[in-house]
């Protein structure tokens, strides 16, 4: 039984043609129409370990209403508004600005190199919109901005829409000048005297 000593060794991820299979030969073929199914995607499904559900609806118009039920999954009095704060400012404030007010550096009020203004996430309008049809727009993109799910996990982007929450009614703590230097805690100052 040469066949056991000396089996057909198939490389990771190389092309097969399932048309060519044969059950005379019991043996794929080689030929012309090599496929391969590797995507570089995850299973249909799958959630990464420790992140949230995958969001249910699709990246078209119908799925942009339907999205409007869709309830933030996080316990946003658990989420840390710091890190959502930097998540903001690193994905979200070159076009949005770090006041949320649309002007970003990409804008500039007109003098940046963007061509069209970013929406302002405190105007009524944004505030109006439901968590989960924010969360549709950073999950496929709307408009002139694309999508943000390759950028940011699930329950990255719900923090996001919770800061962006907290902003917009003004609880939130903007960062604005990365030179401010923190107080020190009286208790640790009373500490180190002698």
């Amino acid at each position: 039984m040469p066949d056991m000593y000396y089996s057909r060794a198939y490389e990771t991820y190389a092309g097969y043609d399932t048309s060519k299979f044969t059950m005379e030969r019991n043996a794929w073929g080689k030929g012309d129409k090599e496929k391969i199914f590797y995507n570089n995607q995850p299973v249909a499904g799958t959630v990464a370990r420790g992140d949230l559900a995958a969001f249910p609806y699709p990246g078209d118009t119908v799925g942009y209403r339907q999205a409007a039920a869709f309830k933030n999954q996080l316990d946003v009095a658990a989420v840390d508004m710091k890190e959502a704060e930097r998540l903001y400012l690193v994905n979200c404030g070159i076009c949005h600005g770090s006041k949320l007010d649309g002007n970003g550096p990409l804008w500039k009020d007109g003098n940046g190199p963007y061509p069209a203004a970013p929406k302002n996430l405190k105007s009524d309008e944004i505030k109006n919109l439901a968590d989960g049809t924010i969360f549709h727009a950073i999950t496929y993109g709307k408009g002139q901005m694309g999508s943000y799910a390759s950028q940011l996990s699930t329950s990255q982007r719900w923090m996001v829409i919770a800061y962006m929450r907290k902003a917009q009614a003004g609880g939130a703590t903007l960062t604005t000048d990365s030179t401010a230097t923190a107080k020190p805690d009286s208790a640790a100052v009373a500490g180190t005297k002698k």
